[in-house]
């Protein structure tokens, strides 16, 4: 039986006590289910505040980017030791928002791969096709290029792939049941070719305008492990019910 993981990207939002505040109300929503992974990713201001308030809950903590140095002249940085010291045992990775915005690429997210999984950390490794590029055919060779790129010289310890279409994420726009399962099969496919037998217990969770009325459908999925929630995770009360999926 798979063991889901959902995870809460919080992205630029909420202050110190905004998170004290969310976590006060979510969770004891959720204190009760123990046969899913549940992270949260506040901003990098919120994490040891976060840390702090999850002591003893089970719920996991989560980074939002790294940089691949352990210490240096890099402005504005933060290290793997820093995240793992400000209480985190994951960080994702890849997200098409550094991609688009900061000129990300592959091998870029594979360096930063490489440092969290050398510290420790699980690494939310994220990939995905904008609408262009699936408008044009291209989804399987885009998502193909991201995945051996991105995990080159990488094994598949401390793992979670997410598949986040560009075209569906704070876009209201969801990929249906059937592009979803199709897409998550593929990289089921290209992880076997990778990691061989070892690709069996890789989760790989959708992200993507996730939302309570559509995480039901998307979970039930075959391949399909878990989500990567945004805007709908900003709500204690909607992002339990997205924890709570049946």
């Amino acid at each position: 039986m798979k063991r889901y993981c959902i995870a809460a990207n919080w992205k630029m939002n909420k202050t110190i006590p905004e998170t004290r505040d969310f976590l006060r109300a979510f969770l004891p929503l959720v204190k009760d289910i123990k046969d899913r992974d549940v992270v949260i990713s506040p901003p990098f201001t919120a994490l040891s505040a976060a840390a702090d308030a999850l002591k003893g809950s089970g719920v996991k903590l989560s980074a939002q980017d790294v940089f691949w140095e352990e210490k240096g002249a890099y402005t504005g940085e933060v290290s793997p030791a820093m995240i793992l010291d400000a209480g985190c045992s994951h960080v994702i990775v890849g997200h098409s928002e550094r991609r688009q915005y900061f000129s990300e690429d592959d091998v870029i997210v594979n360096r930063k791969v490489k440092a969290a999984r050398k510290a420790g950390l699980e690494v939310i490794f994220c990939v995905g096709e904008s609408l262009e590029e699936r408008e044009a055919g291209r989804t399987f060779d885009i998502i193909k290029r991201q995945v051996e790129t991105g995990l080159a010289e990488v094994g598949p310890e401390n793992l979670v792939v997410a598949y986040e279409p560009i075209w569906a994420i704070g876009t209201g726009r969801t990929a249906t049941v059937e592009q979803a399962q199709e897409v998550h099969a593929f990289i089921k496919k290209v992880l076997g070719i990778l990691y061989g037998n070892k690709a069996e217990s890789l989760r790989i969770i959708y992200g993507g305008s996730v939302t309570t009325e559509n995480v039901d459908n998307l979970m039930a999925c075959e391949d399909v492990s878990g989500a990567l929630v945004g805007g709908a995770s900003l709500k204690a009360e909607s992002f339990a019910r997205i924890v709570s999926f049946k």
